[in-house]
């Protein structure tokens, strides 16, 4: 008899670090192991774009533009692993709130994974704003599970 595997779609949001990245890399692991579909996101923090556009000579639609694009290559990039895998993928740019984009995604597509980095804040800035990683936890319909080093290349 099969073993049926638990999972059926993972997602995994990115923001670009290597965390991020290896949290996908290890992803893709799980799903060529499972033979699953895996979605990555990316989200346009609507706060960061006007920190920056507040810092720069730049308006929110520039820093906005150029947010997008980077990352639609982080989603090219960590699809491209996954379709040399065999496996089948999807990437969705969201704007707003990441942890909140990222839950609602993961139950617009009954996702039964979340695949995370942790990017490691220190200090007040980690108090104020929180870890993204975390508060997709408490919001998130699944599990999720948080990769805090980057897993060695195989």
């Amino acid at each position: 008899m099969e073993a049926r595997s638990p999972f059926t779609h993972i997602l995994v949001p990115t923001d670009g670090s290597e965390t991020s990245i290896g949290a996908g890399r290890l992803a893709i692991q799980i799903a060529v192991t499972h033979g699953i579909p895996i979605t990555f996101v990316y989200v346009v923090d609507n706060a960061i774009v006007d920190e920056i556009a507040e810092a720069t000579s730049k308006t929110a639609k520039m820093v906005h533009q150029e947010l997008e694009a980077k990352g639609r290559r982080y989603l090219d990039y960590l699809s491209r692993l996954a379709r040399d895998r065999g496996l089948q993928t999807d990437q969705v740019v969201r704007h707003g709130m990441p942890h909140g984009e990222i839950a609602n995604l993961a139950r617009e597509r009954n996702v039964d994974l979340i695949v995370i980095g942790q990017v490691g804040r220190r200090g007040a800035r980690r108090i104020h704003i929180g870890s993204v990683a975390e508060r997709v936890i408490d919001y998130a319909p699944c599990p999720v599970l948080v990769v805090r080093h980057t897993p060695a290349r195989r």
